[in-house]
């Protein structure tokens, strides 16, 4: 967060990034912390409408999603992982790119100590390339026509359901 000054000169915070559904209700669980989730888009490609239909469902379905926006490096994800103290790091690659970025990006979160954060993704992937991914630390990859309901219950199912 920044911060910024408001029209009396006071600190004021500026919004996150972050989608996050309005509750109206607050019950007694929510009190707990919610599963805190990266997801963006590594490389050049720059199709997001599939992303932010993700982001916004997992969001929608209680958890805090920080999407990180087109374009990132690795470097950018990773980082952003650490700051934000993300549980999962979801990516979206339809370039080709996919064993590339999701070797740099798992090797960068366990340099950074994120070991037990949580990569998944989806996009254009070969179902041939699936193995190699999960080999390298890919915990799930969704391919097209992957439904929002079934990623939300992979995230919630792996990381706790519906809350971190």
């Amino acid at each position: 967060m920044v911060a910024r000054r408001n029209n009396n000169g006071n600190k004021k915070q500026k919004p996150s990034s972050a989608f996050s559904a309005p509750s109206a209700v607050k019950s007694p669980a929510s009190s707990a912390r919610r599963i805190r989730l990266i997801v963006g888009k590594s490389g050049l490609d720059g199709h997001d409408r599939g992303v932010k239909i993700v982001a916004r469902a997992l969001a929608e379905a209680g958890m805090e999603v920080i999407y990180t926006g087109l374009r990132q490096t690795p470097e950018q994800i990773a980082e952003a992982a650490l700051q934000e103290d993300a549980a999962g790091v979801g990516l979206s690659i339809l370039s080709g790119a996919h064993l590339t970025i999701f070797r740099r990006v798992r090797e960068l979160l366990d340099e950074r100590g994120l070991g037990d954060v949580v990569l998944f993704g989806g996009g254009i992937i070969p179902a041939e390339d699936v193995p190699a991914l999960q080999k390298m630390g890919v915990d799930r990859v969704f391919g097209p026509g992957t439904s929002t309901a079934e990623i939300v219950d992979y995230v919630r199912g792996r990381l706790g359901g519906g809350k971190k």
